[in-house]
């Protein structure tokens, strides 16, 4: 199909922008998952909820005997309530692998499990330079810092009385915004600008009234950044399409404007002829795109292959600057990884 740029671009940034609002670090699944139901029953899709709260989203197609399969991840960077300090601050741990010093000064809701949202901020335990001496040298890692809370809190036990204890989620604010000029700026980028792809893939299917040659199955996972989240895929997929982030940066040629085609990873490389042909479609329907390698990457695909799938995977995804910290691409990137994503859907 010809799909013009401009087309679609208002549908992706509102999408984009809602998934990007909906908190979902790893295993927070139930606030993003309702935005994906919402947004997959509306496009003609039908909707599972796995058990560990990854979501299968069936497009129909001409043929229901040979899936193509595709999946991004929903979950989310972010922190976790370790202890509750005897002057009211948090400690906490990593969920994932936020780049440290990125969170510093970074505003923060505590997520309680008898639903009360408390707000508040990540800093370094040396956080006032007219204080201390090692404000700007201080190491920016768990050790080193804490969440100070908007309530009046004095004690641990004033804290528990708000409803917080250990394990529960704090949530880091994305700071999303648009550009005029096109660029998507927040955290969480990786990987939620993926997921809308794939939504808006199916969307623009279900608008133009288009019947793929054979039937869709999406997983959106929960799990990615803690490298478990395809390890369950349904039945009869015949191959995986992973959509994520590409990397920018030393000795690699993507960019912000670019679809990244990632040939290997940390992982190992993947599956040659998948690959091959979608380096083909790109070539063929003129897109900006980009083959690289990425060292300290891993993706669903990896954790679907290390469960022990037997289904050929590639990986593809728009250029994404500063991956795990403030991150940024630009629409160039996301229409590229769209056209791709519907290249490989038969259309």
């Amino acid at each position: 199909m010809k799909l013009e740029k401009e087309a679609y671009r208002q549908y992706y940034f509102d999408l984009v922008t809602r998934l990007l609002q909906a908190p979902s670090p790893t295993g927070y699944y139930q606030e993003v998952m309702g935005v994906v139901r919402e947004v997959a029953e509306e496009n003609g899709c039908t909707f599972r909820l796995t058990k560990k709260g990854c979501a299968i989203i069936t497009y129909p197609g001409a043929t229901h005997e040979a899936p193509l399969g595709a999946c991004a991840h929903c979950d989310t960077l972010g922190l976790m309530v370790r202890a509750i300090n005897s002057d009211g601050s948090l400690s906490f741990t990593k969920v994932g692998s936020p780049q440290m010093p990125t969170l510093d000064g970074e505003y923060c809701t505590v997520m309680t499990r008898n639903g009360r949202r408390i707000s508040g901020t990540i800093l370094s335990k040396s956080p006032a330079s007219h204080v201390y001496a090692d404000a700007s040298s201080r190491a920016r890692d768990e050790e080193n810092m804490y969440v100070r809370l908007d309530e009046e809190v004095k004690s641990a036990d004033d804290v528990r009385a708000l409803g917080i204890e250990n394990g529960d989620y704090i949530c880091i604010d994305p700071k999303t915004t648009v550009t005029e000029s096109g660029f998507l700026k927040s955290r969480f980028i990786d990987d939620k600008a993926s997921v809308a792809c794939l939504l808006t893939a199916v969307h623009i299917l279900h608008t133009e009234g288009i019947v793929p040659p054979t039937d869709l199955a999406i997983l959106i996972t929960m799990y990615e950044e803690v490298g478990h989240g395809a390890g369950y895929v349904p039945e009869g997929i015949v191959s995986m399409l992973g959509v994520d982030m590409g990397c920018i940066g030393t000795d690699l040629t993507c960019t912000e404007h670019d679809v990244s085609i990632c040939a290997k990873d940390s992982g190992g490389p993947y599956d040659y002829a998948l690959t091959g042909r979608l380096i083909e479609l790109a070539k063929s329907a003129g897109l900006s795109y980009a083959v690289d390698i990425y060292p300290f990457y891993g993706s669903d695909v990896g954790a679907m292959w290390r469960a022990g799938h037997d289904i050929p995977g590639a990986l593809i995804g728009p250029g994404v600057h500063a991956s795990h910290g403030m991150e940024r691409t630009h629409f160039d990137g996301i229409f590229n990884t769209l056209y791709l994503i519907l290249l490989y859907f038969g259309v």
